[in-house]
């Protein structure tokens, strides 16, 4: 958990009356990576209690230079924190972490394996009161400045086009809706299929209807239908066997 410093000297006063040993190891994680986490590991190892100490954005910009921190201070915290075997966190603004060793006075103070016991610059002030320093964590093979370097080269040679999305793993024109998959002609409404005029009006409904708008010529036409019918009826009853 993040502690302030004050929160984190009540929180080691009650470890040390539960008879729990405390370790101490700082840094500036930023850009976490597994050189951190080796580091962390093995300063864990070395007590029952770890405490990580994380330096804030401007000292980060003194010891580290233009453009760092990448990350603020309280994302650095909160990553460090998360991680399984790490008690408790708390940002510092020193130059060095002499203040707060001799105000939590942890058991060990560790370093990592970039220093030796002899070059850790604390090692007398841990000495003094009783600690002692030690140095964990694998060989110094992993760097933040690597990682930045290896992204920006990265950026700068761009994607290979083959990589990016091409014409064929997108959507092509076969794959698209065609004008065969798409609604045609013989598959829309036709003519045929339409109301054609056999299955409309009539051309004798047509005519009916315009007799009946003129009454003379109406007249003139139902007489002639009528003198047809009795011509057809004489034929038809000439024709009946006698």
């Amino acid at each position: 958990m993040v502690l302030t410093e004050s929160d984190l000297v009540e929180a080691v006063a009650r470890d040390r009356a539960a008879g729990r040993t405390i370790a101490f190891a700082n840094g500036c994680f930023d850009l976490l990576h597994v050189g951190h986490v080796r580091y962390l590991q093995g300063a864990a190892a070395e007590a029952d209690r770890l405490i990580v100490a994380v330096n804030d954005d401007r000292s980060v910009a003194g010891l580290k230079g233009e453009g760092r921190p990448i990350l603020p201070a309280s994302d650095r915290a909160e990553l460090v924190a998360a991680l399984r075997r790490v008690d408790y966190v708390v940002i510092f603004g020193d130059p060095t972490v002499e203040r707060l060793l001799l105000l939590l006075r942890p058991d060990v103070h560790c370093k990592g394996t970039d220093y030796s016991v002899e070059s850790v610059p604390e090692r007398a002030i841990v000495a003094g009161y009783g600690g002692r320093t030690a140095i964990v964590g694998d060989e110094k093979t992993h760097a933040t400045r690597e990682i930045l370097a290896r992204v920006a080269r990265t950026e700068d040679q761009g994607p290979p086009r083959d990589q990016g999305r091409t014409e064929d793993q997108g959507r092509t024109k076969d794959q698209g809706r065609t004008k065969d998959q798409g609604r045609t002609k013989d598959q829309g409404r036709t003519k045929d299929q339409g109301r054609t005029k056999d299955q409309g009006r009539t051309k004798d409904q047509e005519l009916r209807t315009k007799d009946e708008q003129d009454p003379p010529l109406a007249f003139a036409l139902r007489r002639r239908r009528s003198a047809d019918a009795v011509a057809v009826s004489a034929t038809n009853a000439s024709r009946l066997p006698r």
